[in-house]
């Protein structure tokens, strides 16, 4: 259950300092202290700014100007073009049974559970049920305003309290940051010593969001990222097939220059996504879309030789 911007305001910090926050009024608020240590954060659209502009992509007078609005463009599909979406961009079933899973557990722990999803301006593919559930709490937000975050923030510096959390969700979303290992840290501060996090990242997709784009993880990088985390599962969570899907795309796109051909190329090539049910594991992580992590907080961090004793992918069998 997403719940309300003022249910979320005792949980609330400041970015640089991790002070507790107190509202002035309905536009703004500022951290506790001393008048001249305090620091102030406007409200815009009833949601709390908490960006510390000082390390961000993002500037501050443009966030004011568009009144905290996604920078990029955002379409909603409705009708025809939903279906297509659908074919073009499909739940992927790895997701839900992890989802299915990460419920599960969650639910073994004393309600009500304290979930956070980073980056959850708009509900991610396969999320609907963490939404939904009636003993999750659920806090979110992103770099821009949507009715499904409760403040804007940069993940370098996530506004919230040490050990708070049962649970991170961060889908789609550590692409978009400059400093992924830097993110995950901020992970690992706001959850309990027990929390769980649910990480989707791509590997072989090409550059969307433009300028906002700067990373892609193998599976094995992407299991080190999250290093100081216990394993508990990880993978592919978009296989070859998906993968070949986005490679038509970009191909036909670049050669017309055009992305509605690329989108036409795709949905001719939908079907493609189908076969990675037939595509064993290790083979689907060496040429996988995207990757997964799903793994609980730990104390102890994995060592770099760990990393090559983890590989999982179909080259182990030619070492």
């Amino acid at each position: 259950m997403l719940i309300s911007v003022e249910e979320c305001l005792p949980a609330l910090r400041c970015p640089f300092t991790k002070a507790r926050l107190l509202k002035c009024d309905e536009g703004s608020l500022r951290t506790e202290g001393s008048i001249d240590n305090q620091k102030s954060y406007k409200i815009i659209t009833g949601k709390p700014i908490l960006i510390d502009f000082s390390d961000s992509v993002l500037l501050e007078d443009d966030v004011l100007a568009a009144n905290a609005n996604s920078p990029i463009t955002r379409h909603e599909h409705h009708g025809a073009k939903a279906f297509v979406k659908g074919l073009l961009s499909p739940q992927k079933v790895r997701t839900k049974n992890n989802v299915k899973r990460m419920i599960s557990d969650l639910e073994k722990r004393t309600a009500p559970i304290q979930l956070l999803v980073v980056g959850g301006g708009s509900v991610g593919q396969g999320m609907e049920p963490i939404y939904s559930h009636p003993q999750i709490r659920v806090y979110s937000f992103d770099i821009y305003a949507t009715p499904n975050v409760q403040f804007v923030a940069d993940a370098h510096h996530i506004p919230l309290p040490d050990d708070f959390f049962d649970a991170v969700i961060v889908q789609a979303v550590l692409e978009h940051v400059l400093q992924p290992g830097q993110v995950v840290a901020e992970i690992w501060r706001v959850l309990r010593p027990d929390g769980l996090v649910y990480a989707e990242t791509p590997f072989m997709q090409q550059v969307h969001e433009g300028a906002f784009d700067f990373t892609r993880f193998t599976e094995s990088g992407h299991r080190y990222l999250f290093r100081r985390f216990e394993r508990l599962d990880s993978g592919a969570s978009g296989g070859p097939g998906i993968q070949f899907m986005w490679a038509v795309d970009y191909l036909v796109r670049s050669l017309f220059r055009s992305v509605a051909a690329g989108k036409a190329a795709k949905l001719a090539f939908f079907w493609m996504q189908y076969l990675d049910r037939f595509i064993q594991a290790p083979y689907a992580e060496d040429a996988a879309s995207g990757v997964f992590f799903y793994g609980r907080k730990s104390q102890h961090a994995m060592s770099p030789p760990d990393i090559v004793k983890h590989y999982q992918g179909a080259q182990r069998r030619k070492q």
